[in-house]
């Protein structure tokens, strides 16, 4: 159930709401919007009866949320509410591109693709320095020293960092380094992880499971904002289903049907979806078109050697090509690719231009671009 309060209804009338709420023993959120004031009721609704609501003074009217995710749905809040991710908002006309390494496995290695995939255009920069992986003898990731290596990768680029966390014990250590955390498809369903990361303030991105529908994906969302924290971005990035052709199948269409039942903003990882570099261009600008907030895109320079999805991974020149495709796209769908927000200072421009050195024929590509002059 939620509480509409009337336009510019004052202060006192919104606490005569709130008092009567939480006299009835239920939680509440409240979204505060430029012109009106939304009380969402949390718990057994049946306490209070609607009628008595509607007549407090302010009120404008009650309405029943039918969904059962109530803070996530269009109802709770009916137009989209861009999220911030340091500079970067997703949600809004811009679409935002976030590229990186599956993994992150040297400095070295890391600040040389980030410094590519910053002024090849993305706007946000990934890797992961905990990965969950299905075998236990896979690459589990370099853990804390990871987070070391992301902070100086954006130090050296300026871009806001997004990383996994796979453990609520690790959620504190991990928001003390990134920008964003990302809950993958495999912890989509952990609970306990949710609540936690739901009880910090960083913005957090949710995978949706590979064997979950947008109900469930939906569900998993609420527990992060009914936990306190309002800054929740969906990731469709395929589903299983019995196509072997691709790694996943890519629901595209679960992107509209998101966005159709929720205010949350909906981006794209095609990269885990197909699991194949050669698919991950096409379906990129195909997410664009069908209404995407974002990307998530795997960037490597040298995939044969990567420690983890190496198969899915762009080489620095294809990733260019891609941004490349993506403005006539987004254009055409009254929409543009967000600029990247790297940092132009002297300083950080000789130590990129030392890592694009080191990228051979990518570093040329990236100089002959003008940002390496």
């Amino acid at each position: 159930m939620i509480v509409i309060m009337r336009q510019h209804a004052s202060e006192d009338e919104i606490q005569g709401v709130v008092r009567l709420v939480e006299n009835a023993g239920l939680k509440l959120h409240i979204s505060r919007g430029e012109e009106r004031t939304i009380v969402g009721l949390i718990g057994d609704v049946r306490r209070l009866d609607p009628d008595t609501i509607a007549f407090l003074p302010g009120v404008e009217r009650v309405v029943r949320i039918l969904q059962p995710f109530k803070l996530a749905s269009r109802e709770f809040m009916p137009s989209h509410r861009p999220i911030p991710v340091g500079d970067v908002l997703f949600g809004s006309e811009e679409v935002p591109v976030i590229a990186g390494p599956c993994a992150v496995e040297s400095e070295e290695s890391m600040l040389r693709i980030a410094s590519f995939v910053a002024h090849a255009g993305a706007a946000v920069l990934r890797g992961g320095a905990f990965k969950p992986r299905t075998s236990p003898y896979s690459f589990q990731g370099l853990g804390e020293p990871g987070l070391h290596i992301l902070a100086k990768a954006r130090e050296l680029t300026g871009l806001p960092v997004i990383t996994e966390v796979v453990s609520p014990q690790d959620v504190e250590l991990v928001a003390a380094y990134a920008d964003v955390l990302q809950i993958g498809s495999r912890n989509m369903l952990n609970y306990a992880l949710l609540h936690e990361v739901g009880r910090q303030p960083k913005p957090v991105i949710l995978k949706r499971g590979m064997m979950s529908s947008v109900e469930e994906w939906l569900m998993a969302a609420e527990y992060i904002l009914s936990a306190g924290n309002q800054e929740v971005i969906l990731c469709e990035r395929g589903i299983r289903t019995f196509e072997t052709s691709t790694r996943n199948t890519l629901d595209l269409s679960a992107v509209a049907v998101a966005k159709k039942l929720s205010h949350l903003p909906v981006i794209v990882d095609p990269s885990h979806a197909t699991g194949r570099s050669d698919m991950v261009i096409p379906m990129t600008l195909a997410a664009v078109a069908c209404g995407a907030d974002g990307l998530m895109v795997e960037v490597h320079d040298d995939p044969a050697s990567a420690l983890s999805d190496g198969p899915q991974s762009l080489k620095p020149e294809a990733f260019a090509d891609m941004m490349s495709r993506l403005e006539p796209v987004a254009r055409a769908v009254s929409r543009s690719i967000a600029a990247p927000r790297a940092r132009k200072t002297t300083a950080s421009r000789d130590r990129m231009a030392e890592h694009a050195d080191k990228l051979g024929d990518a570093g040329t590509l990236w100089k002959a671009s003008g940002e390496g002059e």
